[in-house]
């Protein structure tokens, strides 16, 4: 019997929300929501990226690495002010027939807009390497900081892609 009323003890029912332990329930936890997060778009002409040896632009036969970005995922926290967005974009370099291992820098630009409005643009150099042996890798690309306002509209949308230029702005 003494069994049974210490397993009844066990299933005690909380109320508050608070946790009894000595301490309070701190401030709730940004709400992870996939509803509401922006769709992520690869706009046409930006999926792919070439280098060129030097003097070889468009010639086929200098491509030292060509790149592209296919999947792209993306998860929303929203938070009383903002909605942060951690960006995803799985991509694959492929040694030219001017390349073979080595290093390369791609730039990646994350842009976000609402209608005609930008909410967030900015470059990254995103360095990914070709390992001895092979022709080609793949990368993850990650962008985890990217802020839009919380009022942003039902039009926002997430753009990811190779961005060759101008990089003046941010």
């Amino acid at each position: 019997m003494s069994v049974l009323l210490a397993v009844a003890g066990c299933n005690k029912t909380q109320t508050g929300g608070a946790i009894e332990a000595g301490g309070s329930a701190s401030a709730p936890t940004p709400a992870v929501v996939q509803a509401a997060c922006p769709p992520i778009t690869l706009r046409d002409g930006t999926a792919s990226y070439r280098t060129y040896a030097k003097g070889g632009n468009d010639d086929p036969t200098k491509v030292v690495y060509q790149a592209s970005l296919a999947d792209t995922t993306r998860q929303c926290v929203q938070s009383e002010d903002s909605l942060k967005v951690t960006v995803v974009a799985q991509g694959r370099v492929v040694a030219g027939p001017a390349g073979g291992p080595g290093k390369l820098t791609m730039p990646i630009r994350v842009a976000a807009t609402d209608g005609e409005k930008t909410l967030y643009s900015e470059l990254t150099q995103y360095p990914v390497e070709v390992p001895p042996g092979s022709t080609n890798a793949q990368f993850v690309f990650t962008k985890a900081d990217v802020t839009l306002p919380a009022g942003a509209g039902a039009d926002a949308k997430i753009f990811i892609g190779f961005d060759e230029g101008p990089y003046q702005t941010q």
